[in-house]
């Protein structure tokens, strides 16, 4: 763990959110319209779709990839909608607006049409969109339901992509990146039931209910892996706490995750290091700690009143929520582009059950 991490976790209390915001809304703006470096994973069928990536998506080309864009804009209507920063709001109305125009749209959109791209950004980046516009919907001003209007096309195209696919996904994707249905169908789950999309919330249940409430024992001790940003095992539970009443989820938890102690212990669950923040591999597991945290949130806010793990969680999503926010520095473009956003999504409050 790097020293100041350390120092962090050691000296410090609860921390607040405001305190950040405003570090995590620069990294955002300095990075959504910076075109390079950039990372392209592109389909091409010819010659003749060799492009840059503002031709190729424009409205998201920054970020160093289209995924990390997405949620570096969803970033930005976060502290809109919430008002956390009025003094920044003319700057980020700015940005997001160059970024949401019907011809970038246009774009984006005949992108994700064309031949071979199916399956462009799924599940991650796709997830994140949805996010990206259950924000918007959610936010009642104009700005908002004047972009909502422009980037849902795109949406509806996504969506119904996704619907194609699901029925034919015959595995659940158990990867800790960016390939993971767990936390994709977190999220689109999330998005379905604000938008009030009865049809893709009951698909996307049916396939929870197929891949994942029959697991047991799952090997907490084998993660992470050395590239991970998410826990297979953890995502999951907080996928599944979305999914079942709180005493079912209790009792599934019991079977999936018989690790979690029940005496309060703060030591089941070490916080991940990375010896190299410079390395866009490594410094995924700065993402880890706070998608960790996020997902112990998340499981302990779904369990009965009572239920003896909820210490042990809180107090393991504690470390790792602090450990995650002193990573959140951009002193390295590697993470900077993206740990803002999940650092940002740990502190909105939607890790919670509702």
């Amino acid at each position: 763990m790097r020293a100041s991490v350390v120092l962090l976790v050691l000296l410090t209390g609860p921390v607040a959110a405001q305190d950040y915001y405003e570090r995590f809304a620069d990294l955002a703006l300095a990075c959504v319209h910076q075109e390079y470096p950039n990372n392209i994973l592109h389909h091409m069928t010819g010659p003749d779709q060799v492009g840059q990536p503002h031709q190729l998506y424009p409205a998201f080309y920054g970020c160093f990839d289209w995924h990390s864009s997405v949620h570096g804009h969803w970033l930005l209507v976060r502290m809109l909608s919430s008002g956390a920063l009025p003094e920044r709001r003319q700057k980020i109305v700015e940005k997001l607006s160059q970024s949401f125009t019907r011809e970038n749209l246009s774009g984006e959109l005949a992108y994700f049409s064309a031949e071979g791209r199916a399956g462009f950004e799924r599940p991650y980046g796709r997830a994140w969109f949805f996010q990206l516009t259950s924000e918007l919907r959610q936010w009642d001003d104009p700005l908002a339901r004047q972009w909502l209007e422009t980037l849902v096309p795109l949406e509806r195209l996504l969506r119904d992509q996704t619907m194609s696919w699901l029925p034919k996904l015959t595995y659940p994707i158990r990867s800790g990146t960016h390939s993971q249905t767990a936390f994709a169908f977190g999220l689109m789950l999330d998005a379905a039931r604000v938008a009030e999309d009865n049809e893709f919330e009951a698909m996307l249940l049916s396939k929870v209910r197929e891949f994942y409430l029959e697991d047991e024992e799952c090997p907490l001790g084998y993660e992470p892996s050395g590239e991970d940003f998410f826990s297979p095992c953890l995502m999951e539970a907080d996928l599944i706490r979305r999914v079942l009443p709180a005493d079912e989820f209790a009792k599934w938890l019991d079977d999936f995750l018989p690790v979690i102690p029940a005496n309060g212990a703060s030591d089941w669950l070490a916080v991940g290091v990375v010896l190299d923040p410079s390395d866009g591999k490594l410094v995924h597991l700065d993402g880890l700690n706070l998608s960790r945290a996020w997902a112990l949130e998340g499981i302990a806010s779904a369990l009965p009143k009572g239920d003896p793990r909820v210490t042990a969680l809180k107090t393991a999503a504690e470390l790792h929520r602090k450990a995650g926010l002193a990573s959140v520095t951009g002193d390295h473009y590697a993470g900077g582009h993206w740990l803002a956003s999940f650092a940002t999504y740990l502190l909105s409050g939607n890790v919670l059950a509702k």
